[in-house]
């Protein structure tokens, strides 16, 4: 019986660090299901021949000539479901997208579909057969043999440096360093081992090692088999990317715009470890590796670490990062604290800080810094502090949300100091009474506002009564204080409030909430309400369109309940979801919910202020925050999450009397509007040590990207307890396409040295109805009726008419974009890539079938034309025949919404302008139309549904119209760099097809 080779039964010296590793594997033979057109599966045998000219199977019907596929004729390898009959439904939950492989091959672009054990065996079958194909025409000797490859002289040149004696041996502790320090992370235990492992089996023990033995050594260790199945994908060599296989691979996976030569030969200089590498401009394995674990190359949009965001909007259209008692270290009960906490908050972009004011023994107010008496710090110190601290992180305002527990003549001493401590910092100017909103951080820029009571206007004494906050009196019921603070008879508690103090409360001014009615009839944009979570919660629950619509206009801030005694935090998404700008985060308490708000504040150059959706922030706009699925004009994007392995991940904390082995699994986890909340894991990944293979493809479907936060978990599996290993949490909107490392950090926030996962990321736009992630990227297309976005009728008949001539645009508008989008994922799945691959892609993959031919090419691409078609010489192979009907079906649909987009996209803002022209008369019309009551507020939202309705549709087509121009730019550019495009000097400029259409107006 022949040996079956599996990798996941492989012992450590079979691991794949070479093109040649994977020949060897394809020599020896391994059992594959073979699946037939009918569904049927069946196990066969399959071996690549000695002459490595043809692959084999066994057993067969077919006589053994026939059972076999000559590597010259192979077309394309794919990898996953990316054929019709691996994509039947009969098929498609039987075994995982990883497992499956296709030999697209002959004249006729038939293809033999494959299912393997493990990934492990996918990656070595079709990484040796892309080898072979390129090679096919001059087939190598044998595998290894030959000219010293790149990295073979640069690991022996490494040696010879470390040589000292020149001897040809090193010390074993030497060759030890010197591997750690080629790739910091690596445990130097791993390392002797393998030093071990080879010296036995080569039969050279001792105390020194050899070059050649060094050099085995270094490539097992550091050879990571997903990036160099990668590097194979890519390089026309298989050994290396040159320059022209690197800038292929910038814009085809990592979606880089506009990369040049200059730029890939600056990457090989500063990342290739090879002096020849870097003089011949090639990019090898240990190179790539680096550039891929570098900063150049990191999940997180270097565009996010600076500001981005317009900073000119009214402060209440922004999510401020708040702390509710940002001195204390632990926990509010029992916990150690002193002030650095307030340096710690202010160093992490925190722009919201609380302070309690209470009666100091020295005649001076003081701040308590836990619920023990002996842990007060003068005021002074505090605000000396802050004044110092303030702007190190984030030149935007800071808010000081003061709470009075001190008596009026220890209040007039606080006044003082800040008036004298921050000086012209101090914002004091009175609020614009003309304006409707507040100023913008841009305005207010260096400044700190003091947010707190104020006496009424028709005080004149220099201290006067004032409802006090409920916010803060926790502890004074831990210092025994509360009984004499409390109110005669119940109800709001009163407190004296000194007139220098109220002197320097100017743009939030603390007012007490009725309702929302009342607010909205009487409250000015200089007012602020204070909620607990408990209230603001019921808001969230019970009317929460009425809680975004009061968050436009005004501040509001959220404390935690004073049931968390122990300092826990509640989830800020539950009230960021309403648009409640400052939600108070106990900043000393580790967890996901500080994970949440630390990952959330960095993506705005982590400067304090996140700009709120769009949605949460135009006058007219429908919102539900609880929506179950996708919101009107707001467009859904599918996220397409590849977690591929993980490296040097450290044991969970507290598992210090366990094994070395951690058995870690992958949780992503989707946090946003309860539509958007989710969450999937990876399988465990068994025995794996600290560098686990996942290779796992997850999907989720996203509703309002904006607010959409991805988190990644590492857990421990095989751990009874903690099994935290490590986590790392990042806006939706900062995520890059691509093949990326995420670092990973420590439950309190800390990175985590060299510990990484390696994913890939793609997003596009939801394809038709349904949740995204119950179907697989390449499920098959059933008929689905197609659902239009309609107005709702507001029972106002003149208004209804205006937006009654909005039905056809909108209709129009749907169709537009969904026959491209149609159109766009047949071509793709019929050139075996899936919906989240780009054109270029698309094109490179046909011209890649076109150029493996020895005829040749029987099509070419007419780049004169604005709108090129894909033309065929002669006869064709029916799947030529089929891509070419699917190309041209999507290049009618792109013409079509191309030329009619700009009058169907007039027609949309004009009916909305139309309605916007009612609004300001919205209440007088109401009145004469005799609504009131549920009937109102039905005519009001149903108002405010059809304006948002109309700016997403026009929205949508502006951007889709954007898209489709793209496209076209990347056909143009992709058939004059692959060898099948003609007459290229037409070739559009991107900036004339990508003409923006007209900016709609908030």
């Amino acid at each position: 019986k022949k040996k079956t080779v599996s990798f996941s039964s492989m012992p450590n010296d079979r691991k794949i660090n070479s093109t040649a590793a994977c020949i060897s594997l394809m020599l020896e033979g391994c059992e594959l299901k073979k699946v037939r057109s009918n569904s049927r599966m069946y196990s066969r045998f399959f071996v690549l021949d000695t002459d490595m000219r043809s692959v084999r199977w066994e057993p067969s019907k077919k006589d053994s000539e026939k059972a076999k596929i000559e590597i010259k004729s192979v077309k394309e390898v794919r990898v996953g479901k990316k054929t019709p009959v691996l994509r039947s439904n009969g098929l498609s939950d039987q075994f995982p997208d990883e497992c499956a492989f296709s030999i697209i091959y002959g004249d006729n672009y038939e293809s033999l579909d494959l299912v393997a054990s493990s990934a492990d065996v996918v990656s070595a079958w079709v990484m040796g057969l892309r080898y072979l194909v390129s090679y096919g025409k001059h087939s190598p000797e044998a595998p290894g043999t030959g000219h010293p490859s790149l990295r073979t002289s640069w690991i022996s040149s490494v040696f010879d440096l470390a040589d000292l004696e020149k001897s040809g041996h090193i010390p074993v502790s030497r060759a030890v360093q010197l591997i750690k320090a080629l790739n910091p992370g690596m445990k130097t235990s791993t390392i002797e081992l393998k030093f071990k492992e080879l010296q036995k089996a080569g039969e050279r023990p001792g105390t020194e090692v050899a070059c050649d033995l060094f050099v085995e050594a270094y490539c097992e260790l550091c050879t990571r088999p997903e990036i160099f199945f990668l590097l194979v994908q890519f390089s026309s060599n298989k050994e290396y990317l040159g320059v022209k296989d690197l800038l292929m691979f910038l814009e085809v996976e990592q979606g880089m715009e506009g990369v040049t030569e200059e730029k890939c030969l600056e990457i090989v200089s500063k990342y290739e470890p090879s002096k020849e590498g870097r003089e011949k401009g090639y990019l090898a394995i240990d190179g790539f590796t680096r550039y891929l674990l570098s900063a150049d190359c990191s999940i997180f949009d270097p565009q996010h670490r600076k500001v981005c965001q317009d900073m000119a909007q009214p402060l209440s259209h922004y999510y401020i990062s708040s702390a509710h008692s940002a001195c204390l270290l632990e926990d509010n009960f029992w916990g150690r604290s002193d002030i650095s906490g307030y340096i710690s908050a202010l160093g992490l972009g925190c722009r919201s800080i609380e302070l309690v004011l209470w009666d100091g023994p020295e005649g001076e107010p003081v701040v308590y810094t836990s619920p023990s008496a002996a842990s007060c710090v003068p005021f002074r110190a505090v605000v000396g502090l802050i004044d110092q601290h303030a702007f190190t992180a984030s030149a935007y305002p800071l808010i000081l949300c003061l709470v009075v527990r001190c008596s009026a003549s220890q209040q007039r001493l606080a006044a003082q100091c800040l008036r004298k401590t921050l000086g012209e910092k101090l914002y004091l100017e009175p609020p614009n009474p003309v304006a409707s909103y507040l100023p913008s951080p841009e305005e207010l820029k260096g400044r700190i506002l003091i947010k707190g009571k104020k006496l009424p206007p028709s005080c004149e004494d220099s201290e006067g009564e004032v409802s006090d906050e409920e916010e803060g009196w926790e502890l004074a019921r831990r210092l025994g204080q509360e009984d004499r603070e409390a109110p005669e008879g119940g109800g709001l508690r009163r407190v004296r409030l000194s007139r220098e103090l109220s002197e320097l409360v100017s743009l939030c001014q603390a007012v007490p909430f009725q309702d929302f009615e009342s607010s909205r009839r009487g409250q000015h944009y200089w007012e602020m309400c204070s909620f607990s979570e408990v209230e603001a919660g019921r808001f969230a629950n019970e009317c929460p369109a009425e809680l975004v619509s009061y968050n436009k206009r005004f501040l509001s801030r959220i404390y935690p309940s004073p049931m968390r005694i122990d300092a826990s935090n509640m989830n800020p998404q539950d009230f960021w979801k309403c648009g409640c700008q400052m939600v108070a985060m106990n900043y000393q308490t580790p967890g996901l919910m500080m994970d949440l708000n630390a990952g959330w504040f960095r993506q705005n150059g982590a400067c304090g202020y996140v700009l709120r959706p769009a949605i949460m922030r135009e006058e007219v706009s429908y919102f539900s925050a609880n929506a179950k699925d996708s919101l009107p004009g707001v467009p859904a994007q599918l996220l397409h999450l590849k977690v591929i392995s993980g490296q040097n991940l450290p044991k969970p904390k507290g598992s210090g009397a366990k094994g070395e082995v951690v058995e870690p699994y992958v949780c992503a986890e989707i946090h946003g509007i309860p539509a958007d909340c989710a969450e999937h894991r990876t399988k465990t990944a068994l025995q794996s040590g600290d560098n686990p293979i996942f290779d796992e493809s997850l999907e989720f479907q996203i509703n309002l990207p904006e607010l959409a936060v991805l988190r990644f978990v590492v857990l421990d599996d095989d751990y009874i307890g903690d099994e935290f290993i490590a986590q790392y949490t990042i806006p939706f909107e900062c995520l890059q396409p691509g093949y990326r490392h995420v670092p990973l950090q420590s439950l309190a926030g800390e990175p985590l040295p060299h510990a990484t996962l390696f994913v890939h990321v793609a997003i596009t736009d939801r394809r038709g109805g349904g949740k995204g992630h119950r179907r697989g990227l390449a499920g098959r297309r059933g008929r689905r009726v197609r659902e239009y976005t309609s107005t709702k009728a507001t029972g106002i008949k003149a208004i209804d008419e205006v937006f009654r001539t909005a039905t056809q645009p909108l209709r129009e508008a749907t169709d537009l974009r969904e026959n491209v989008q149609n159109a766009l994922v047949s071509f793709k799945e019929l050139c075996g890539l899936t919906p989240a691959a780009n054109m270029k892609q698309c094109i490179l993959t046909v011209s890649t079938w076109l150029l493996h031919s020895d005829s040749a090419p029987s099509v070419t691409l007419n780049l004169a034309e604005q709108y090129p078609p894909m033309e065929a010489q002669g006869p064709i192979p029916d799947l030529l025949r089929k891509v070419l009907t699917a190309y041209e079906t999507m290049i009618q649909t792109s013409r079509t919404l191309i030329e009619s987009a700009d009058a169907v996209y007039g027609k949309l803002i004009q009916a909305q302008q139309a309605g916007m022209d009612f609004h300001k008369e919205l209440h007088r019309i109401e009145t004469k139309e005799g609504l009131r009551g549920r009937k109102l507020q039905k005519a009001l939202e149903s108002f405010a549904w059809n304006i948002t309705v109309l700016k997403g549709q026009a929205d949508l087509l502006k951007h889709a119209k954007a898209e489709a121009l793209d496209n076209l730019w990347q056909i143009h550019n992709a058939g004059q760099s692959c060898g099948i495009g003609r007459n290229g000097s037409a070739s559009p400029e991107p900036s004339r097809l990508r003409a923006p259409l007209e900016p709609i107006p908030e």
